[in-house]
């Protein structure tokens, strides 16, 4: 890293909460390094109080871009200039880009999860599939899955401050695909029982199950699975949640949140760089 880091290196960052867990920065700093780009990836501990200074500092600093993750995906919105015709869609922010101090955010979590499943052989298309979350990656993931053509999805949430946004995810969906979506109240678990019964896949697109929520899951019980329900994390760290260890055992198809992870950033790192990203480098690091 000494050896790459000279008075013309460009910062790229990381902005979440909790955040010391991610691999971002394993996998970006490795991409450059194998493509001779001179460019260093950096993760900062932000959470919602101390973005306004921090997106204010990155502008005064001219950082070529950076992530957004947990709180911050719908909050930095507000203080970019423009934003993604996707990243409109879904009201959610990822990845940002600054072109001579124009910041742009985009979205790139939908097309990660997506292109992951298709990774692993996972047909979604034309199917129904049950999603729990109401954040900028399940947002991002029901919209590209509805663009893709996902034929139903049943979101749940619980009634707190995202339960509105997930409301006007359904709008969006509704107003601009032929997806049929619905939103229930993640504490009717009857409900949830038979959305699910009737997917193909259930996703768990929130925070539960790392920090500090590791060894928990959103799900009453493993009752709520079967065999050929197909079963996926947005979480890699852990690389199995205690949703992916019942459903393992009860003998369900399972995907952590490593290829969406990867596939997401492979994007990200296109945008800010122009290049592709070395996947199957990057690929025999992470995983």
């Amino acid at each position: 890293m000494t050896e790459r880091i000279t008075g013309h290196t460009e910062l790229i960052g990381l902005i979440a909460t909790p955040i010391r867990h991610s691999l971002s920065p394993t996998m970006h700093n490795e991409a450059f390094a194998k493509l001779g780009l001179d460019y260093v990836y950096l993760a900062f501990e932000v959470d919602n109080q101390e973005l306004p200074d921090v997106i204010q500092g990155f502008r005064a600093l001219k950082l070529r871009g950076f992530n957004v993750s947990m709180p911050n995906k719908t909050a930095v919105c507000q203080y970019l200039d423009q934003l993604s015709p996707a990243a409109q869609l879904v009201g959610a922010v990822n990845t940002v880009v600054n072109d001579d101090g124009v910041l742009t955010g985009h979205i790139t979590d939908g097309t990660g999860y997506m292109r992951a499943l298709s990774e692993q052989q996972i047909d979604i298309i034309g199917k129904k599939i049950t999603l729990c979350g109401a954040g900028g990656a399940a947002t991002a993931i029901c919209v590209q899955a509805a663009l893709d053509g996902v034929k139903e999805i049943s979101i749940f949430n619980r009634k707190d401050n995202f339960f509105a946004n997930a409301e006007a995810t359904v709008k969006k969906i509704r107003d601009n695909t032929n997806c049929v979506v619905n939103l229930y109240d993640m504490d009717d678990s009857k409900r949830l029982r038979q959305e699910m019964d009737d997917s193909v896949l259930f996703a768990n697109a929130t925070g539960m199950g790392m920090k500090p929520y590791v060894g928990q899951t959103l799900l009453p019980d493993d009752s709520f699975l079967r065999p050929d329900l197909i079963v996926t994390d947005v979480v890699y760290n852990p690389l199995k949640t205690r949703l992916l260890e019942i459903a393992e055992k009860k003998g369900c198809r399972t995907m952590n949140g490593l290829g969406m992870m990867l596939w997401q950033g492979a994007r990200a790192f296109e945008i800010w760089t122009g290049k592709e990203m070395p996947i199957e480098y990057v690929k025999n690091i992470l995983f």
